[in-house]
Parts: structure tokens; C-alpha cells; sequence
């Protein structure tokens, strides 16, 4: 195949502090291979080029992994995660790791379980659903020690999904393009009802096009948890 993603060996290590072993590196290939397939049937990414694929989907996804590589078998959930991104590349990236992969489209999930079984890659699993609807049910409720969410409404949207589904002392890594005081602001009003604190905030740019980007990283506080968040 022609469309071969660029290594970028160098580029990994230096802007993350990370690189992809020879499988992870293949892994990554067949996933571009299999979106691009899959395109024109569930209409899963506009970003079809191996360069800008690798940086807006594969270095994008996995921008945050460092503070994650601490985490002893961390369990992750992806929400909104349309075609895949961030929670794939962080399960291939992480492979002690436990990653369910959730949204609320049906048909981007069957995309997903057919990848999954092409690729073997036995630490994913995915969910039909609302993370609403998660946050109501006791085996997902406070369940995780990681929630990403990304392209998925507003920051305070996105944390009023995240917080109710990880646990105490848990992370969500919002996943946001630019920044705004105003948008912090309605962030802390948001997450306070719901034990959650902003922790850290990664302002940066994507390596090749310069964008601006900032993971904006919330935690849950170790205290009593309200019934029913607002969601």
C-alpha cells in the first residue's frame, strides 16, 4: 500500500517523551488502513492523509500519555469516541491497560468491533451508549481511573460526562483546541457540584501544523460522591 503513515521515530520521542515499538508501529498502520476503508461506508474522519492522520488522530490521541504511563493497569474510557480516537491508539499505546471505547452511534461501533478482531488487540472493548446513561448504572458509575473525551461539546459538557464515571482520585483528560478564561470559568462552576478540580492545564502545539491545542486534566476529589450528577 501506497499510504504508508510516516515513523516520525524521532519526532515521537522528542515533543511526548514516548515512541511506538515495531508492533505498536504496525498497529498504527492498520488502524490509518482500516479508517480509510471504512470512510466511505460509516463517513468515520475527513483526515485521510498519512501525514496529517498521524499527527491529528495517532500524536493528537496520545499527547497526554506520560502522566498515564504511571498508572498500574489503568482502566480507561473513551467517550464520544466516534471512529476511535483517542481510546484506540491509547489501548495499542498502553497495552496493560483496559480501554472501552463508548458512543452512542451504532454503526461506529460495528466499525469498531470489526477492527478490534482484524487487529487483535485484546485490551479494548466497546459500548453502545450514552455516557449519561453509564453514569446510572453502578458497574460503570465511579469505575474508572481514566476518562478522555474529546470533540464532544463544551469543556463542561465534556466533564459533566467524564467525572461521575471515574473514580475518586481519578483523571479526565479533556481534549481541547484553543482556551478561553471565560470557558475555565463555566468549567469550575461545573465540575464543583460534582467533587471535580481542575489539576493542570498542557497548553502546546501539534508538531507539524502548529495548531493550538491544551489537555485540560480534572481530577476527582476522595470525597462523598453526590447520588445523581448533573449529566
Amino acid at each position: 500500500m501506497s499510504n504508508l503513515l510516516p515513523e516520525m521515530t524521532d519526532l515521537w520521542l522528542k515533543t511526548i517523551n514516548w515512541q511506538p515499538n515495531d508492533l505498536q508501529k504496525s498497529q498504527f498502520q492498520q488502524v490509518y488502513e482500516q479508517v480509510i476503508k471504512g470512510n466511505s461506508q460509516f463517513n468515520l474522519t475527513r483526515i485521510t492523509e498519512p501525514i496529517e492522520f498521524w499527527e491529528k488522530h495517532l500524536w493528537d490521541s496520545l499527547q497526554p500519555i506520560v502522566p498515564l504511563l504511571s498508572l498500574a493497569k489503568p482502566q480507561i474510557i473513551d467517550i464520544g469516541t466516534g471512529a476511535g480516537f483517542p481510546g484506540l491508539p491509547m489501548a495499542i499505546a498502553l497495552p496493560d491497560s483496559t480501554v472501552t471505547l463508548v458512543d452512542s452511534t451504532r454503526k461506529k461501533i460495528a466499525f469498531l468491533d470489526t477492527l478490534l478482531a482484524e487487529l487483535s488487540i485484546p485490551n479494548a472493548l466497546t459500548l453502545t451508549s450514552r455516557a449519561e446513561t453509564l453514569a446510572k448504572l453502578p458497574q460503570y458509575s465511579n469505575a474508572y481511573d481514566v476518562a478522555t473525551v474529546r470533540a464532544v461539546g463544551s469543556a463542561a459538557i465534556c466533564a459533566e460526562y467524564a467525572l461521575p464515571l471515574i473514580k475518586p482520585g481519578g483523571i479526565a483528560v479533556l481534549y481541547r483546541g484553543n482556551w478561553t478564561e471565560v470557558e475555565q470559568e463555566a468549567l469550575i462552576s461545573a465540575i464543583s457540584p460534582m467533587n471535580g478540580k481542575i489539576d493542570s492545564i498542557d497548553s502546546f502545539t501539534t508538531p507539524l501544523s502548529h495548531s493550538v491545542r491544551h489537555c485540560i486534566y480534572l481530577k476527582k476529589l476522595i470525597t462523598s460522591t453526590p447520588n445523581q450528577a448533573r449529566v
